[in-house]
């Protein structure tokens, strides 16, 4: 992937995360917009890392729920944007077959 591929990269819509009204099996409550920069999406991906990491340090040692479960939907946004913008980069390579998000955490 070149250069200006790789600046022109944008999301798709296709990364969702938070379970439904049904539960694991069930539609997600949230999905990414469409049309978002690979670079951008990545750089908050990595903020979201950021705070789910001190959030989960901070729930281990105080036993704070409430921060494990913060961390929790953080990880699940950060998964989702980067599974849109790895389902982008197999659509632009022209890839056959699309990945499938894996929905079962």
């Amino acid at each position: 992937m070149d250069e200006d591929s790789r600046s022109s990269l944008k999301t798709l819509g296709v990364g969702t995360f938070a379970e439904g009204e049904g539960g694991a099996g069930a539609e997600r409550l949230f999905r990414v917009e469409p049309g978002h920069g690979a670079a951008f999406v990545l750089e908050q991906v990595s903020v979201m890392m950021g705070c789910a990491h001190h959030l989960t340090l901070q729930a281990g040692l105080e036993q704070d729920g409430t921060s494990a479960w913060a961390a929790h939907y953080l990880v699940g946004m950060a998964k989702a944007l980067v599974e849109d913008v790895a389902h982008a980069m197999v659509v632009e390579s022209g890839a056959s077959r699309p990945l499938q998000p894996d929905h079962s955490r």
